[in-house]
């Protein structure tokens, strides 16, 4: 079995250790990279490539969000999971917007930190119960006029009916897989839709399109 490549980015030694000690114990997690801030990662990056970093925000010299922008534009493949004490909405959606793959506190659980890790490894996107309240909270703060039922779009962006529905079951965390059976479409269709959204939206990824969803009140 391929083992899932890890890189933790955390400016505090003690809890790097702590989590080194975690990941250590999952069979198929390996963790093949820890760094102090964001510079000292990207300079590590050349030799050693994860699947998947474990990212802190607030860090010397080069700090969380600066190292999400230079990941996702130089390597577009790493899926990142931001790991923090921060826990602002805004902070959350911006994240999500810029590409992230997940957001976590520091205070979750370590089966939540591997459920996480495994979820955007196979679905490209983690959403936990935090990060929907956030987006539930941004969208009903967002305005006071009441949407009308038919309104599912804005006038930014014009989306099928279809493409609808697919967004709206990404949004519920369904696979590909899953929406192809709920929605009767091949996976190669569905994933066809999710491409033209991404495309529409101008997101990254599938985190991003969740974001921008809620963010615009398309769902």
């Amino acid at each position: 079995m391929r083992k899932i490549k890890l890189a933790l980015c955390d400016d505090h030694t003690l809890f790097r250790v702590g989590m080194s000690t975690i990941l250590g114990q999952i069979h198929d997690f390996e963790l093949i990279l820890e760094a102090g801030h964001g510079q000292e990662l990207i300079d590590k990056l050349p030799r050693k490539t994860p699947d998947v970093v474990l990212l802190d925000l607030q860090m010397p010299v080069m700090d969380g969000t600066a190292t999400a922008d230079f990941l996702r534009e130089h390597y577009p493949l790493i899926k990142i999971v931001v790991l923090t004490m921060h826990d602002e909405d805004r902070m959350v959606l911006h994240l999500l917007e810029k590409g992230v793959s997940g957001y976590l506190l520091k205070d979750a659980e370590a089966g939540e930190v591997e459920k996480a890790i495994r979820k955007v490894m196979d679905e490209g996107v983690y959403l936990n119960e935090f990060v929907s309240k956030a987006m539930l909270r941004k969208m009903t703060n967002k305005t006071t006029v009441t949407k009308p039922v038919n309104a599912f779009y804005n006038s930014k962006v014009l989306l099928s009916e279809r493409e609808k529905e697919v967004l709206m079951l990404i949004c519920e965390g369904l696979s590909t897989n899953e929406i192809s059976e709920k929605i009767f479409l091949s996976p190669r269709t569905v994933e066809g839709h999710r491409l033209r959204i991404l495309e529409k939206t101008g997101t990254k990824n599938t985190a991003g399109m969740v974001a921008y969803a809620f963010k615009n009140s398309l769902v």
